[in-house]
């Protein structure tokens, strides 16, 4: 029998819990066994993802930024790369920052429901909204002087000090480009083998992610039953798919303005991507794909897609960014807490450099909002909320990274004139690439 897909089984296993803590709430005791026995492994399955966030940042961050050593031979090319994705990650996160205070779906829930979810996780929300409020009382560079952690063990050892962290990742990173090349290749054999390690570590810990949303899903349908909350979730959730469907329309314009490309031609080009991402929710597993419409029928040179796209799908999560903001606020509406200016703006810096280490494949994402969250003070136990829509949104983030490194190669393709013949607007799926001189060896005979 053929297995059931893995953002199915989340699925069955989500409608499950609710089902089943549903039929658990006609008896006396069912709210005290869902609590003691089925509980606990939804905060296991939080603890995992909560445990491979330092090492994930580790890995990938310095990975990514060792592999970017090709900069001194590309300065032209790279500094323009890393600098448009860091701009269209700063404009997905402010995006997802508006719409969810201006929608405020987390505001929709009752105070009755708020008290309840407080309730329920007061010992983890107490210690959040104390420290929201000492970041309060903070002086103006006091985030400026939390980045430098005078102790990289000490930092690491506390999921609230990932700024910290990512600092030092950068900061080992970078030196680590500057050294002679065969000094750096131990230590950067290293990082990559245990950036793979790692990867294999999420992949195992997914595999449980059908039992951990059953749990999670029961234990807060018996510990907070209102509507309301179910409510606020679809809010939420629609909150997300309207930042996402804004984001594709900046690209398309970023896309028209930078290179004179209509917004038909970027999105036909592009579109079996985008299908291919929103199947898988992986950016490195749609790569070939990508590398294959934006070089042969976009006509950005082999030379630009091939070191762009790559660096795209390790460090350009608009899509994941935009959700991380629009989560993390979320889960601090709906417990109550009213974030400053300060903290959402260190939600824009957290959301953007943690994209950075994010890896590109499935449920590399909720590991990354575990880190913006404990960063801005929001209590971790409130990922239960969103889990339950997370899947299926995961598959809509992934389009948008995927169409955000594409719309970024066609810019810089642009900017350092490496793009294809004139004509290359008139391409469609009809062109035969064999009758062209220019012949570009397509992304899946280059893998």
């Amino acid at each position: 029998m053929k297995k059931i897909a893995l953002h199915w089984q989340i699925l069955l296993g989500m409608a499950a819990g609710i089902i089943f803590a549903l039929i658990m709430t006609n008896f006396s005791w069912g709210s005290d066994f869902i609590s003691d026995w089925i509980k606990p492994f939804g905060n296991i399955f939080i603890n995992a993802l909560k445990l491979i966030a330092v090492p994930l940042i580790l890995a990938s961050l310095i990975k990514g930024i060792s592999d970017l050593k090709d900069i001194s031979k590309l300065s032209k090319m790279g500094t323009r790369t890393i600098l448009t994705y860091i701009c269209t990650t700063v404009i997905a996160v402010s995006i997802g920052l508006v719409l969810v205070n201006v929608i405020a779906p987390g505001k929709t829930i009752s105070d009755e429901t708020r008290s309840d979810l407080i309730t329920s996780y007061e010992g983890d929300a107490n210690v959040r909204i104390s420290d929201a409020q000492k970041q309060k009382d903070a002086g103006p560079l006091q985030a400026l002087e939390d980045l430098v952690p005078s102790n990289i063990f000490g930092a690491a050892s506390d999921n609230s000090n990932m700024l910290q962290v990512i600092f030092f990742a950068i900061f080992f990173g970078i030196g680590l480009i500057l050294i002679p090349e065969k000094t750096a290749k131990p230590v950067k054999d290293f990082f990559d083998g245990f950036n793979e390690v790692i990867l294999k570590m999420i992949d195992l810990i997914m595999l449980a992610a059908p039992y951990g949303v059953f749990a999670l899903l029961a234990a807060l349908v018996v510990e907070s039953p209102s509507a309301d909350l179910f409510a606020a979730l679809a809010m939420y959730a629609l909150t997300v798919l309207i930042g996402l469907a804004i984001m594709i329309g900046v690209y398309i314009l970023l896309v028209w303005v930078f290179t004179k490309n209509t917004p038909s031609f970027f999105i036909n080009g592009i579109a079996p991507a985008q299908l291919l991402a929103f199947s898988t929710s992986s950016s490195a597993a749609t790569l070939p794909v990508t590398m294959e419409r934006v070089e042969e029928h976009m006509g950005v040179s082999k030379e630009v897609t091939s070191f762009v796209l790559p660096i795209g799908a390790t460090i350009n999560m608009d899509g994941t960014s935009l959700y991380q903001a629009v989560a993390a606020v979320f889960i601090a509406q709906a417990f109550g807490m009213d974030l400053s200016i300060g903290a959402q703006l260190g939600i824009i810096a957290t959301a953007t450099l943690a994209s950075i280490g994010s890896a590109a494949v499935p449920g590399a994402g909720m590991v990354m909002l575990v880190i913006v969250l404990a960063q801005a003070g929001i209590p971790e136990a409130g990922l239960a909320l969103i889990f339950a829509v997370d899947r299926p949104l995961d598959m809509c983030r992934t389009v948008v990274n995927v169409t955000g490194d594409a719309a970024v190669s066609l810019m810089v393709g642009k900017s350092v004139d490496m793009m294809g013949p004139p004509n290359v607007k008139e391409w469609d799926d009809d062109y035969h690439p064999e009758n062209n001189e220019e012949v570009v060896e397509t992304s899946s005979e280059k893998i």
